[in-house]
């Protein structure tokens, strides 16, 4: 049975809480409970972490290689977090990036993520069901 990484950065862990007009009133639990849904048709299990610090983040990718692919919203270390950069490039199989809010039509310091460019796809602004298209665009995407 695969796992897929749902792994969720800085000021994450207080969705539903936090500036819900930008983030929606949906909390972490619900993102991990529509992942799961999307994914349960194939066997495959939700493996969800949230470091609110980057190193964490880090070792949950590299201890995480056995997964079949990552959700993967970096929060604000879209914007300088080359560790998590780098242990991106690193891991074997496809992730999707996800924003909840439309990071383009914000301050113009999140208009560049360093972890787009080794994404297999990018989703922005779409509220937390982005989580569940990049859920669904992983099921198309790794090989059974």
């Amino acid at each position: 049975m695969g796992s897929v990484l749902l792994l969720n950065g800085p000021n994450l862990g207080i969705l539903g809480r936090r500036e819900p007009e930008i983030y929606g009133t949906d909390t972490l639990d619900d993102v991990e409970a529509a992942v799961g849904e999307e994914i349960a048709s194939l066997g495959w299990r939700t493996r969800s972490i949230q470091h609110d610090g980057e190193g964490e983040l880090v070792r949950a990718v590299h201890e995480n290689y056995d997964t079949v692919g990552a959700i993967v919203n970096p929060g604000a270390l879209m914007i300088a977090g080359w560790s998590l950069r780098d242990a991106l490039a690193a891991y074997p199989n496809p992730f999707v990036e996800v924003h909840i809010s439309n990071v383009w039509a914000r301050e113009s310091f999140r208009h560049e993520s360093v972890l787009a460019p080794l994404a297999d796809g990018v989703i922005v602004g779409l509220g937390t069901l982005g989580y569940r298209l990049a859920a669904r665009a992983l099921v198309a995407k790794v090989p059974r």
